[in-house]
């Protein structure tokens, strides 16, 4: 086989072949994650292994790598050339599926996560409000967030415990549930939970966002990666530009993370893009990829960027007058 009929041969076993040439990533609906190429720890690498779009392929939203799954071989295994990579392909694909590639996945995680925000109620008067406001966030009794008054919380070790939990759904822009995001809180102060991982992700997560506001009102969409990042903005802007530039309503956006951020794809009735990056290399990455997104849709941008690491930390350390002031010759009118 040539390298493009590998390829393709890669991509009918996708998933088998992430486990064995990426084993510390996991999967995420439609999606591997892992760290890097490498195969590190972590989320910034996505390979698809389900359609719409094509099996196999790769992005690394914090380099901007992409490819398919020969290539990722090429560079997990360390090949230091094609035929390598070749060989190690092929010695892969000589071997028979294996059981657990065989079996259909039974979880469905869409559903688990629809499941789980349908047990949970409104935030106001909860932990997850009081964490919120101790954030300097005024405005959050939007729907698309809610509170859960015993999460439980899987620890790396596999020890679980129950935590209260502010959930936030994560939906397309027909405003359809694909995801949510858990934020484990502290049950004695207004604070994330003291646990290794305290946020967590169910369903499909990627290219996605929570959304506030009015989205079927507004022409302006203010967009940026955290929820508190983006509720930062929604609670000082409203009394300043944003209400000049969006009279009917805030709409904002919060896409989780800089990959997912960067994958955005905004609704095709908005006119306007303010972007809400993060003061990081892989915010600026994201918001440049976003910001070609939207100049090939033909959409205006324009990009807000913190004094400090976040939107919420200029918040917290400015309060919300001054940093409202700070901000509204930078909102376009």
């Amino acid at each position: 086989m040539n390298a493009a009929d590998t390829a393709a041969a890669l991509a009918a076993r996708a998933e088998e072949a992430c486990r064995r040439f990426l084993p510390n990533g996991r999967k995420q609906g439609r999606y591997w994650c892992v760290g890097d190429v490498h195969g590190a720890a972590g989320r910034s690498l996505f390979v698809r292994l389900a359609p719409p779009g094509a099996v196999g392929k790769f992005t690394d939203s914090a380099t901007g790598q992409h490819g398919d799954l020969l290539d990722l071989v090429r560079f997990a295994t360390g090949a230091r050339s094609l035929r390598e990579a070749l060989a190690e392909a092929h010695r892969f694909l000589g071997q028979a599926p294996s059981p657990a590639a065989e079996r259909p996945e039974t979880y469905d995680r869409t559903a688990a996560a629809r499941n789980l925000w349908n047990r949970c109620g409104p935030i106001e008067g909860t932990p997850a409000h009081a964490y919120l406001n101790a954030r300097g966030i005024g405005r959050c009794g939007f729907p698309a967030l809610r509170f859960h008054p015993a999460l439980p919380h899987r620890s790396g070790s596999g020890q679980w415990r129950r935590f209260p939990a502010l959930v936030a759904a994560v939906s397309c822009d027909d405003g359809e549930l694909h995801g949510i995001q858990r934020t484990w809180l502290d049950p004695h102060r207004p604070a994330k939970a003291a646990v290794s991982r305290p946020r967590k992700a169910l369903g499909r997560i990627h290219g996605l966002a929570v959304r506030f506001g009015e989205p079927a009102r507004a022409s302006t969409l203010l967009v940026g990666e955290g929820i508190e990042t983006v509720l930062s903005l929604v609670t000082v802007l409203p009394d300043g530009a944003l209400r000049r530039t969006v009279p009917s309503g805030t709409f904002a956006a919060a896409a989780l993370s800089a990959g997912s951020l960067g994958a955005f794809v905004p609704p095709s009735h908005i006119a306007r893009l303010i972007v809400a990056q993060d003061r990081d290399e892989a915010g600026e990455r994201a918001c440049r990829r976003l910001q070609l997104r939207c100049t090939r849709l033909g959409i205006a941008s324009s990009v807000l960027l913190p004094a400090g690491n976040d939107f919420n930390d200029d918040l917290r350390a400015l309060g919300p007058q001054p940093l409202a002031h700070r901000l509204a010759p930078l909102v376009p009118g």
